[in-house]
């Protein structure tokens, strides 16, 4: 800037700061170069050799760092944004890991997630309002497009509680023998939509008996510490299970097979980059990522809208 510019005062005055600061900085340069870079002449600096040559070399550092944020720029504006819709516990347990490993695939495409109940996954894709939808199938709706779920990934459900529960030792337990202990769930999971939901209607336990937590985890957590039992996806709690800090309950029936779909519009009204994410799913890398437990992905990164991954 000084040397484009003619004087110090110029510079300070261009950069917004002090005729100090502007010395200073050019005494480092002096001192770690070990050239004057300029001499005074007639009010006015004239460069040395030394000095032309760093300016000419500014000069390239900052053309290469215009054109790298110009280029940022145009490789933001060419990404297509793929939203996705999940159910509470695919969102906590599955999401992040396999839409982690997509968007490393596909660069090209930002994907945003949002968290719904079942119910409302038929309205979102007729809407536009999200271009996929992962975890159970959408409900059928006469008033919306025809839609497509296909199944890609089973998974299990069992009953879990903490070591020291009443009935952590029984054996064959009868599904009935739960209906007066605390359950505690994940949200939405009271809903006769959603697995525990099902489960807990077709057993008869009242509403009275349950009680919802902003997370799977939380409910997990409250599980652990005695206050009640859940139903878990199994591959979920393994780790759990083997630190021994839950338990499974032998209930009869258990443990429940289930299977979570990947849905969108018909073939001709869906997005490329849903078709890409429809294909990716049924991949044995995307099933790697998605049973890959390590500590599991926080479940805060979910249960708010437009969690991000590019």
């Amino acid at each position: 800037m000084v040397a484009r510019l003619g004087t110090v005062k110029a510079a300070a005055r261009a950069l917004e700061v002090t005729e100090p600061a502007v010395s200073g900085a050019v005494g480092v340069l002096r001192r770690e170069l070990g050239d004057p870079l300029y001499v005074r002449a007639g009010g006015v600096i004239e460069l040395t050799p030394g000095g032309r040559r760093l300016a000419s070399a500014a000069a390239a550092i900052l053309d290469l760092e215009e054109e790298a944020r110009r280029a940022i720029n145009e490789a933001e504006a060419e990404k297509t944004t793929l939203r996705v819709a999940a159910t509470p516990p695919f969102a906590e347990f599955a999401a992040g890991p396999l839409l982690s490993v997509f968007s490393h695939r596909h660069q090209d495409i930002e994907v945003e997630l949002q968290v719904a109940r079942r119910e409302e996954f038929a309205a979102l894709l007729a809407n536009r309002s999200v271009d996929i939808t992962l975890g159970p199938p959408v409900t059928d709706r006469e008033d919306v497009p025809a839609m497509v779920s296909e199944p890609f990934l089973r998974y299990g459900l069992i009953v879990v509680a903490a070591p020291g529960h009443t009935l952590a030792s029984s054996r064959a337990l009868a599904p009935a023998a739960l209906v007066s202990t605390p359950w505690l769930l994940g949200p939405f999971e009271d809903q006769r939509s959603a697995d525990t939901g099902a489960f807990l209607a077709r057993q008869s336990i009242a509403p009275r008996r349950t009680r919802a937590y902003p997370n799977n985890a939380a409910a997990l957590a409250q599980v652990a510490s005695g206050r009640g039992v859940t139903l878990a996806i199994a591959h979920t709690v393994r780790d759990e299970l083997e630190r021994g800090s839950l338990v499974e309950l032998d209930v009869r029936d258990t443990p429940i097979s289930a299977l979570w779909f990947v849905s969108t519009l018909r073939e001709e009204l869906r997005t490329a980059s849903a078709e890409a994410l429809r294909r990716f799913v049924t991949t044995p890398e995307a099933t790697r990522a998605m049973l890959a437990r390590g500590g599991g992905v926080p479940a805060e990164r979910f249960v708010h809208m437009g969690t991000r991954w590019s």
